[in-house]
């Protein structure tokens, strides 16, 4: 039964959400990809470009697209893929809710105190694994093509992830004008 374990695997990537959405996309992909094989590489470097490009958190808007693509490349109709997406948005975030719900009062209460301010300082370098697992997750043939099947696509996705992180990093461009300088970029390219 598809639904009950997109339920039961969505509530277990929205409990283990610290660090926000860029972090729970390599738990997304190991979950629907690697152990259920719900989704493909290519589907889900899809779903990860969608979810980027919609108002929205990204980890929600990616549950979103998972359920119903994984629905649907079940063999389901689109009214059970619609309801599957709106199923695995509400599984992301029901159990960090209800959590934050509970202990925000202590946290409020107690967030000068230093047991408070050591674990999210454990928490910290977790966040920032999850994070850069993420990135390299992308860095994929989907993303960046193949040095040895596509070498221009290869090149050229290189030349533009390597312009991006220098003119925001080095150079301090607004991230919003690199984003339009680099779909320019492809788009003259390609």
């Amino acid at each position: 039964m598809i639904f009950l374990q997109l339920f039961i695997t969505f509530s277990k990537i929205g409990i283990f959400n610290f660090g926000g959405g860029y972090a729970m996309l390599s738990l997304i992909q190991d979950e629907v990809v690697n152990k259920h094989h719900w989704l493909t590489v290519a589907e889900f470097t899809d779903i990860v470009a969608v979810s980027q490009s919609t108002p929205g958190p990204i980890g929600i808007n990616a549950a979103t697209y998972t359920g119903y693509t994984a629905v649907i490349n079940a063999g389901y109709p689109q009214w059970a893929a619609a309801l599957s997406a709106v199923m695995t948005s509400l599984s992301i975030i029901w159990l960090p809710f209800i959590l934050m719900v509970t202990i925000s009062k202590f946290l409020l209460k107690h967030k000068d105190s230093q047991w408070i301010k050591d674990v999210f300082g454990t928490l910290r370098p977790a966040i920032v694994g999850l994070i850069a697992a993420a990135a390299i997750m992308l860095m994929n043939r989907e993303n960046f093509g193949s040095p040895s099947e596509q070498t221009f696509v290869f090149i050229v996705s290189l030349t533009i992830f390597l312009f991006s992180f220098i003119g925001t990093r080095l150079f301090k461009i607004h991230p919003i004008v690199m984003i339009l300088l680099c779909g320019l970029a492809g788009l003259l390219i390609y």
